[in-house]
């Protein structure tokens, strides 16, 4: 690899970056179908873009200095931005590690997938033993004040399919919900992939 090329993956991340850290203030929530202390953003795209151009070390640290960037911006005392950080690094390295095996759109796509589905599996132990009890500590917030908040939402579904309400809403809830944020990021990765790739490999 040339000095050139160096220099362009060098400023090829820092832009992804920048962006990444610009979209994570663009969140909007969905009063009607979650919870409002839950937000939508797509800040995860630009690694992802990162993963398939640069590769999947550049794709988790593109995620890791967004995060950085954004901690002064945060108020959870950072741990919004480890969660984001976690998940977001998940997303990214599986879909990364399959699509290098085989650098074509099949095994993007099914890299991208796979990380998806990893993402929302692991947001279920970090959300129940970090996330969540650490909101409560931070916020003051009663642990069941948040079920409540479900509970609007989801009515009796969130006491099944377990005694424990917390597990149940993060089952039936938060993983479905990260599986479609991160479906939405594939979607348009996909979308805006091959319009920037002279940019992404030039």
């Amino acid at each position: 690899m040339t000095q050139k090329q160096k220099t362009h993956r060098l400023a090829v991340a820092a832009m992804l970056t920048a962006v990444a850290f610009v979209l994570q203030f663009i969140e909007f929530s969905i009063p009607a179908l979650i919870p409002p202390f839950i937000k939508l953003d797509i800040s995860d795209l630009p690694a992802l873009l990162g993963t398939f151009s640069l590769g999947p070390v550049f794709g988790a640290a593109i995620q890791l200095v967004k995060n950085i960037l954004h901690l002064p911006f945060g108020t959870s005392a950072g741990v919004g931005e480890l969660s984001n950080f976690l998940l977001g690094t998940v997303f990214v390295v599986i879909a990364g590690i399959i699509y290098k095996r085989s650098k074509s759109r099949r095994s993007a796509l099914w890299g991208s997938i796979a990380g998806a589905v990893g993402m929302a599996v692991i947001s279920l132990p970090l959300n129940y033993f970090l996330v969540y009890p650490a909101y409560v500590v931070l916020y003051n917030l009663p642990l069941e004040a948040i079920i409540g908040m479900y509970e609007e939402i989801l009515g009796s579904i969130a006491h099944m399919p377990s005694s424990n309400a917390l597990f149940n809403c993060l089952l039936v809830f938060n993983v479905p919900f990260t599986l479609c944020k991160g479906a939405l990021d594939v979607v348009l990765c996909f979308l805006i992939y091959k319009p920037l790739s002279p940019l992404l490999h030039k």
